[in-house]
């Protein structure tokens, strides 16, 4: 067992930076040859967990406060400045302030950032993301935006509302989308600060939603302005376990997994286009593994949901007279019984390729462009004409249609 002074040793001898060597600890479990030495440098108090954890050149860790990381990707140039950081990825020049707790699943892409006393978990922020302070932002996407002058951005105080009162985390909401977000060209998305959304929720590029609004609908419509007054109090019966509305739910569930499903093919046919010293082939499959273990939370939280559709049928049984035509029960029962099927179909679904023209023409004009741009990925994909972009966006939306497509033709009563 190599001692902590002497692990400390060697990486000051690679080049990392330690002011304070004694007050940092690295476990016998990480891979020092995965650390580099290249402008690296670890502040008082950080902590260095697992096997897997990576970290690239120019990364930046405890600038801010003591910083423990555990199984992490760090791509170049990261700066995570203090808290908790663990099984999550973060591509280059990415960042989180003091304070944040970053868990399982999560995805900062290239230049997203996070500020102090932020929450995430199974959250995918694509480039240039920005979310603010004091911020809990877990089961969700967002995308939006074309640099770092015009990012989507989350204002400070804001929550997406991910679990619900009948104990159910069915709630993943997509901000933006996959197959258009991914082409780095689309217009911001602003969640005004002191307000919420509750998930599941589908909101369009272009979307600003003023600050102290708790939304809880979809805006699929681009560019618009939304805004939630104050509702006025009241109390009504409220029975636990009861659920009012499924279709929403459940249809916004799958979609979100389909999203998912696109963003496994671009990870597994863009992505891999770029494996460089910037972008390396840990990290790429990091971003596999994150992305396939995000699809296995939200299948397993939607059959949870499923699971406790019985208890709230017999609920809405108790409380009706005469529900022999009741849509909602059907749509209860169907989801039920059909649970195993529209698990194996979501199973199939997850390898679907997509349509291959569509593809391969779009892919044949990343590679040719990545050439030129020294496999810069965000300059790469912003100089992809915009009829080739279109044809990568017909090919991944493809794979999210199919899969909505495929999981509802098991289910009448939600068509």
């Amino acid at each position: 067992m190599t001692s902590n002074v002497s692990k400390l040793d060697t990486l000051r001898k690679k080049g990392v930076t330690i002011p304070v060597p004694e007050s940092v600890h690295i476990s016998d479990d990480v891979d020092l040859d995965r650390i580099s030495g290249q402008g690296v440098v670890i502040y008082p108090g950080c902590r260095i967990y697992g096997k897997n954890t990576l970290i690239s050149d120019g990364v930046i860790l405890g600038a801010e406060g003591p910083a423990t990381v555990e199984n992490c990707q760090l791509g170049p140039g990261v700066q995570l400045r203090g808290g908790f950081f663990k099984s999550s990825v973060f591509l280059e020049n990415s960042s989180a302030g003091s304070g944040s707790q970053v868990r399982e699943g999560t995805i900062l892409e290239e230049q997203a950032s996070i500020a102090h006393t932020v929450g995430l978990k199974q959250t995918i922020l694509f480039p240039f993301v920005t979310l603010g302070s004091l911020i809990n932002f877990c089961d969700c996407f967002m995308a939006g935006g074309t640099s770092r002058k015009d990012h989507s951005e989350v204002g400070s105080s804001y929550i997406h509302f991910n679990f619900t009162p009948n104990q159910d985390k069915a709630t993943p909401s997509l901000m933006g989308d996959v197959p258009n977000g991914v082409m780095l060209d689309r217009p911001p998305i602003f969640l005004g600060g002191q307000g919420g959304l509750v998930g599941p929720c589908r909101i369009a590029f272009g979307t600003t939603i003023a600050a102290g609004s708790i939304y809880r609908k979809d805006e699929l419509r681009p560019g618009r302005l939304l805004m939630e007054n104050k509702g006025r109090g009241g109390s009504v019966p409220y029975v636990l376990g009861f659920y009012r509305v499924v279709k929403r739910t459940f249809i916004n569930n799958i979609n979100y997994i389909g999203h998912l499903y696109a963003l496994r093919q671009w990870y597994y046919h863009v992505r891999p286009l770029f494996v460089s010293p910037r972008f390396s082939q840990p990290l790429l499959d990091a971003l596999f593994f994150n992305v396939n273990t995000a699809i296995t939370e939200r299948i397993a939280r939607l059959e949870a949901f499923c699971d406790k559709l019985p208890a709230s049928a017999d609920i809405y049984r108790e409380s009706m007279d005469d529900n022999s035509n009741s849509k909602l029960l059907s749509q209860k029962n169907e989801i039920y019984q059909y649970r195993q099927n529209v698990k194996e179909v979501l199973q199939k679904c997850m390898d679907d390729n997509g349509e291959e023209s569509s593809r391969d023409r779009f892919l044949e004009a990343v590679h040719s462009k990545s050439g030129q741009t020294g496999k810069d990925y965000i300059k790469t994909i912003q100089s992809v004409e915009p009829e080739l972009k279109s044809q990568g966006t017909s090919w991944l939306q493809g794979i999210v249609d199919r899969t909505n497509a495929d999981v509802l033709a098991l289910l009448p009563s939600l068509q």
